[in-house]
């Protein structure tokens, strides 16, 4: 039998092999393999995602919280999933998430929390969590939230403290208002201030001068005025016991009915009330520069004996004050307003300091209620000097021992209702 060519049987091999080469490829991609013609593939997506109300706000805020998807990788130049994109739908328990999805937010890769603070009180949301293959770029795979609601709180869990305080107090108030109901002496802390009012109109009397006294610039609304009020009963009540003449210039219409009706009031309390004469209570103008001129106008004429500055005063203040200094007379004032205080104690004999000035009608009058409630305040203020004292302690411990900065932290957390610095 005769044998075949060598070089025809290699040549047809050759052609047969170029001819099967163009589908390599394809039979490789259906084996599974990747082409690079091929779209990246699509990571998957997280495996559970939970929406949860944020305690102790204005039902305003949700809280999302996922699970890492399977194809996160820790190194992320390497990981297919570049981050999340969150998105949200409203939820009507009849038709299901029908409302349009929004994109709310889009987070890094190795983030697994998201907080939501555009929602509405009371409406339920779906939220879906899809990986990102590229920035702006979410896979089409997602998980999908339960339906949840933001819920306002009417109990802030994060203030119980404040309210243990608040109780405190005002069960400090009630209780020394009750013994002061029993006639229980409370011994309050002597103003100096108040103590001279006696003083100031004898010696007015003894001058045969009258006093001025002045209720500021402000109007009936302003709590200063009405504090002021209750000083004026006092002294035109202790003026009327003694025989001397009060003059009240006023700069607000209201104000002045006001006042007459209290040294109206004042005039019967000391059994004198035929002595009243309206006309030294008048009105002058709301303007401040234009009161202060016609009040420095009176005290240069009529040169009273004591001047009295209770209410709120503003640049006024050291003009009063100055010329009641050159006449020669006895003052004394009392403001809430911390910088026109310093004018005070500088120009006038005595000077009620803050709260000295609103705590002295109940220094005064000796009724149990306002004796009571200025009593619990003091034990109050004393609480709060402890707790910043406990605070400041702690605060400098912190600084040389790791242990009290964990005791700061706590404290912080449980008495201001705040995470530590």
């Amino acid at each position: 039998m005769p044998r075949r060519p060598l070089v025809s049987s290699a040549f047809w091999a050759l052609v047969c092999w170029l001819a099967a080469a163009p589908a390599w490829p394809l039979a490789q991609a259906g084996n599974g393999e990747t082409s690079p013609d091929d779209p990246p593939p699509q990571p998957r997506p997280p495996a559970s995602v939970t929406v949860q109300d944020v305690p102790n706000d204005n039902g305003n805020a949700v809280r999302i919280v996922w699970t890492a998807s399977p194809d996160e990788l820790s190194d992320s130049a390497l990981s297919p999933v570049k981050g999340y994109q969150l998105s949200r739908r409203i939820h009507d328990e009849e038709g299901g998430a029908n409302g349009p999805e929004t994109t709310i937010a889009a987070v890094a890769g190795g983030v697994y929390e998201f907080l939501d603070s555009t929602v509405e009180r009371g409406k339920p949301y779906v939220y879906r969590v899809r990986p990102l293959i590229a920035p702006g770029t979410p896979a089409e795979q997602f998980i999908e939230s339960a339906p949840a609601q933001a819920l306002q709180n009417w109990i802030r869990t994060d203030r119980i403290v404040f309210g243990i305080l608040l109780a405190a107090v005002c069960g400090m108030i009630l209780f020394f208002m009750a013994q002061a109901r029993k006639g229980t002496p409370l011994k309050l802390r002597e103003i100096a201030g108040l103590k001279a009012v006696d003083e100031a109109v004898g010696r007015a009397v003894e001058m045969g001068r009258p006093c001025l006294f002045s209720l500021g610039s402000q109007d009936i609304n302003d709590i200063q005025v009405v504090a002021g009020l209750s000083l004026l009963s006092r002294v035109v009540r202790t003026a009327a016991e003694f025989g001397a003449r009060v003059i009240v210039p006023t700069s607000r219409s209201l104000v002045m009915t006001a006042a007459r009706e209290a040294v109206q009031s004042a005039y019967l309390a000391a059994g004198r009330p035929d002595e009243y004469d309206e006309d030294q209570v008048y009105y002058l103008t709301d303007e401040q520069f234009g009161y202060v001129a016609a009040v420095t106008g009176t005290m240069m004429r009529d040169r009273p004996a004591a001047c009295f500055y209770f209410g709120p005063f503003y640049a006024e203040s050291l003009i009063f004050a100055e010329t009641g200094n050159s006449i020669g007379a006895i003052q004394i004032a009392g403001t809430a307003e911390p910088a026109q205080l310093p004018f005070f104690v500088a120009a006038c004999d005595y000077a009620l300091l803050g709260e000295e000035f609103f705590a002295a009608s109940a220094y005064l009058s000796g009724e149990p209620q306002q004796l009571g409630s200025v009593k619990g305040q003091d034990y109050a203020k004393l609480m709060v000097a402890a707790l910043l004292l406990v605070g400041c302690a702690l605060s400098t411990f912190a600084q040389f021992d790791n242990r009290a900065q964990g005791w700061l932290a706590a404290y912080q957390k449980t008495v201001l209702g705040r995470e530590a610095d």
